[in-house]
């Protein structure tokens, strides 16, 4: 079913008045997620079930979320949806809220391995989402032969030539990967390892070959014009256009040294305008059949448990879910916390200098 407002539209495209909609009688739930992270159709479902309105505003990054709720967001979203390492952040700054478990029934069709996770001690203020993997995915007729690791971004003979880019970001990433080039692993946590981690991205910026600091959605699309040669990538992107076709010729790999593995979750912001209805809205999520049209739509592993058996596809693959072998080298990220969190965001502002 089209929601209302594509109704309206349609009218006005024809030069009929549309009806007037009460605007104040009808409940709004402010969706304040990543881009092209959830389906239409979901939406439309939402808001046939709870008689409201849904208006979505899309961002690209952690890092860009965050300092939209510190700059009053929080007050003006209902849900948002930060990864897994975020959470500790956001409680810490106090721009999410506690949530009410007893208004969340579809909670048990979560996987037991995504209850009650180290981020976050009992999901007190986050539910997840999705889940999955970042690694490298490239143009094997530029660059037959990348290697295993992040060699193909830091290492200037594996790649001397063709345009690549970093993502921007929060950092976390960035240099993680560079830690991990440099043997000091995926989670460093010292202050030496991350300066050296900062200089080796500061060398890498000068390259003539370095296209610039691009994240990771938008530098698939990159790769999928032919703008770049290489780049880090989110699996169920590098999924998403396997499937329809657009980037058959690219492949993606998770890099030896160790790589990411995350969870979007769903949060409440501390002041949001309708948080009952954002309790109705993650519910909704965690139902079996949302959560399969969320995964089958981005081509992302599904936490929820009651999903699995509506899952199609490519959704079965190793590129969504990972070997044996590859979830050995797969690490949740740190969360930074008070002063380690500040030095972090320093060298981080320096390296983008």
């Amino acid at each position: 079913m089209r929601s209302i407002r594509y109704v309206a539209a349609a009218l006005f495209a024809m030069g009929v008045a549309a009806p007037r909609i009460a605007q104040a009688d009808t409940p709004t739930l402010n969706l304040f997620i990543w881009s092209s992270y959830i389906t239409e159709s979901i939406i439309d479902g939402f808001e046939l079930q709870c008689g409201c309105k849904v208006v979505e505003t899309d961002y690209d990054s952690n890092a860009e979320m965050a300092a939209k709720l510190k700059a009053g967001g929080d007050s003006q979203y209902d849900v948002v949806v930060p990864s897994s390492y975020y959470v500790p952040e956001l409680t810490d700054e106090g721009l999410i809220q506690p949530i009410d478990h007893s208004q969340i029934t579809n909670f048990g069709n979560l996987f037991p391995k995504f209850q009650n996770p180290d981020y976050d001690p009992g999901d007190k203020y986050s539910i997840p989402y999705q889940w999955g993997t970042t690694g490298i995915v490239y143009d094997p007729k530029k660059i037959p032969n990348p290697g295993t690791g992040w060699d193909v971004l830091y290492d200037p003979k594996v790649n001397p030539n063709f345009p690549f880019v970093l993502p921007k970001g929060e950092g976390r990433d960035q240099i993680a990967s560079a830690c991990a080039y440099l043997g000091y692993g995926f989670n460093c946590s010292q202050e030496s390892q991350w300066l050296a981690a900062a200089k080796l991205i500061v060398e890498t910026k000068k390259r003539p070959n370095f296209a610039g600091f691009v994240d990771e959605t938008p530098a698939r699309d990159q790769m999928k014009s032919g703008l770049i040669a290489v780049s880090t990538a989110y699996n169920g992107d590098i999924a998403t256009c396997y499937a329809d076709g657009s980037c058959t010729n690219l492949k993606y790999y998770l890099p030896s040294q160790g790589t990411e593995i995350w969870v979007d979750t769903m949060a409440i912001p501390a002041h949001a305008p309708n948080p009952q209805l954002a309790l109705e809205f993650i519910n909704f999520i965690l139902s079996a059949h949302t959560g399969a049209d969320l995964s089958n739509f981005n081509e992302y592993a599904s936490p929820n448990q009651a999903s699995q058996q509506y899952l199609t596809g490519i959704l079965a693959t190793q590129l969504i879910v990972p070997s044996a072998d590859d979830m050995k080298r797969l690490q949740f990220l740190a969360p930074l916390r008070g002063a380690q969190y500040k030095l972090f965001n320093q060298i981080w502002t320096s390296v983008l200098q």
